[in-house]
């Protein structure tokens, strides 16, 4: 019995999700990021406009007035969510307050992109979590959600999410060295999916893919241009523009990790693996989404 199976372009054609001609924005589903600080604007930006490109119908950027005010004049497409902020430098502690009747106007939430860890940010992810412990909310948690996930003690996480580690944010999430999670990708991906209960996304070269059910994929597509900043916001984007279209956490988890590497792929044939910027790989999306489709070689 094979250990894993393989996410080639075959994969991702049987997941992409159709398009209708009689729809609407909400067809395609409402995707809340929450995402940004003062230091990291550029992550709000990605992670807002990449559900989109995929075929989200709608996204709105759930952040602090001063990332807010930078990127709405040059984002006409996304929405704005505006949180009280700590020091006009992150999200405050008790920002969750401003969310509660909202969330569930939403089909899927993202969590983390550029929030930094700061003590604020930690107190509005822990009431964020719990808030949402045991239900069955699509959420994707990535970056500085998951280092403070690392910290609490509050493991229990939606049943349909979705965690995208970086090989030591999942040494943090295991407690486990950096080199013991490289020599074993597959069984630490494993593991954490039982730990949380979720699909988790194990990035690096040949992403690995496991489903709370303990399925193992393995993804064939990308190259070195993806390891630039904004490269994991970009995908925490993608995946949950996929989910709210209505894939399950483990189809939107696979189709996301297969397009972000093709993106790069593409990208780089004109921009070679050096030059390519996050931006990059989201200007690519329609392209792939081509590929994928078999509409160009």
């Amino acid at each position: 019995m094979a250990l894993y199976k393989e996410i080639d372009i075959s994969l991702a054609k049987e997941i992409l999700p159709q398009r209708v001609q009689d729809s609407n924005k909400g067809t395609y589903g409402k995707v809340l990021n929450i995402s940004g600080c003062f230091n990291y604007q550029g992550a709000a930006y990605l992670s807002s406009v990449a559900p989109l490109k995929v075929g989200a119908g709608l996204v709105t950027l759930a952040s602090i007035e001063n990332v807010i005010n930078n990127l709405s004049s040059t984002t006409p497409w996304v929405t704005f969510f505006p949180l009280r902020d700590y020091y006009n430098k992150c999200i405050a502690s008790d920002a969750f307050n401003d969310l509660k009747d909202v969330v569930n106007n939403y089909n899927v939430i993202s969590v983390g992109s550029g929030l930094s860890v700061l003590p604020a940010v930690n107190a509005f992810v822990d009431d964020f979590l719990k808030y949402f412990s045991g239900s069955d909310k699509k959420i994707v948690i990535d970056a500085d959600a998951l280092n403070i996930l690392s910290q609490l003690e509050c493991k229990s996480l939606p049943v349909n999410s979705v965690i995208t580690p970086h090989p030591m944010e999942m040494s943090r999430l295991l407690d486990v060295s950096l080199d013991e999670i490289q020599r074993d990708r597959i069984g630490y991906a494993k593991k954490a999916a039982e730990k949380f209960l979720c699909t988790v996304v194990l990035k690096g070269l040949r992403t690995v893919v496991c489903t709370k059910n303990q399925d193992v994929y393995i993804n064939t597509s990308g190259n070195s241009s993806l390891a630039k900043a904004g490269s994991g916001d970009v995908l925490t984007g993608m995946i949950a523009g996929f989910m709210a279209q209505g894939l399950s956490s483990e189809n939107a988890a696979i189709l996301g990790v297969y397009m972000h590497g093709l993106c790069g792929e593409i990208a780089s044939e004109s921009l070679t693996e050096y030059s390519v910027l996050a931006t990059d790989i989201v200007d690519c999306i329609p392209y792939a989404i081509k590929k994928i489709k078999g509409e160009v070689q």
